[in-house]
């Protein structure tokens, strides 16, 4: 049975969704009481289900949309961002995951990949608005940077990606992924629940940092490594020119 709830039997309220989605979840998440308790609460958050043209088709919860298991073998098709945060110098901001993370702990990844909730500050569409809002929520959740120092307006919406990939026999992503870049100077404090280890990586030693992660058997999120591959480098060689590589109607399939 799809688990999906269809927009046309819920209300847009965050409580109602969230209530709904929270009696529906606790009593299915018992056998997953191994896992670390901030995680585990953060299962019961309302993500915005989408069809493969990332139009909103439903909402569900986080454990339903990333956990790979029949009757979804690939989860459940859910919108999400990831942030390339750059300090005023040009050098990208990147995060170790934490190892109590569900999907791809003690990954390396870029600055922050998370998803906007069925509300409807995070589901408006115009701009990309809502999602831009959703980033800067978990920039300072995760990373302890103030909302204040984050301009959602300077965030870049370049472009969406559509991929899927399987974190372990239990758990994995499939989303359609919107990329934002912000260029800025900022305060941050990472919260030791959801982030590892940072760092500063300059542009002309990416190639070599990734390289040694490899060497060191210390894996990157695939969603990461399809950006890197495909589009990260003559983006940031264009950091303060972004305009010409904005693409809103593409979703990369990769």
């Amino acid at each position: 049975m799809q688990s999906v709830f269809r927009l046309k039997n819920l209300c847009s309220s965050r409580s109602s969704v969230s209530q709904l989605l929270t009696r529906t979840v606790s009593s299915a998440l018992s056998k997953f009481a191994h896992l670390d308790p901030v995680q585990l609460d953060l299962l019961n958050e309302p993500c915005i289900v989408v069809d493969e043209n990332d139009v909103r088709i439903g909402v569900d919860s986080k454990k339903n949309c990333h956990l790979f298991a029949p009757p979804n073998s690939k989860g459940i098709l859910h919108r999400a961002f990831s942030v390339f945060l750059f300090n005023g110098r040009g050098d990208l901001l990147l995060q170790k995951r934490s190892s109590s993370k569900i999907t791809f702990p003690g990954y390396y990844t870029n600055t922050c990949c998370s998803h906007p909730l069925y509300t409807p500050e995070e589901m408006e569409e115009i701009g990309a608005l809502g999602v831009k809002r959703a980033a800067r929520r978990r920039l300072e959740l995760e990373l302890g940077i103030p909302k204040g120092q984050i301009n959602v307006r300077d965030l870049n919406y370049l472009t969406r990606i559509h991929y899927c990939s399987r974190s372990n026999d239990e758990w994995g992503e499939h989303e359609i992924d919107y990329i934002l870049f912000y260029k800025g100077d900022v305060d941050v404090r990472p919260n030791t629940d959801e982030v590892e280890d940072v760092l500063y990586v300059k542009r002309k030693e990416i190639n070599d940092f990734l390289v040694s992660l490899s060497e060191s058997n210390v894996p990157i999120t695939p969603w990461f490594n399809l950006i890197v591959n495909n589009f990260l480098c003559k983006w940031w060689d264009n950091l303060d020119n972004l305009d010409s590589f904005k693409d809103h109607d593409s979703i990369h399939r990769l």
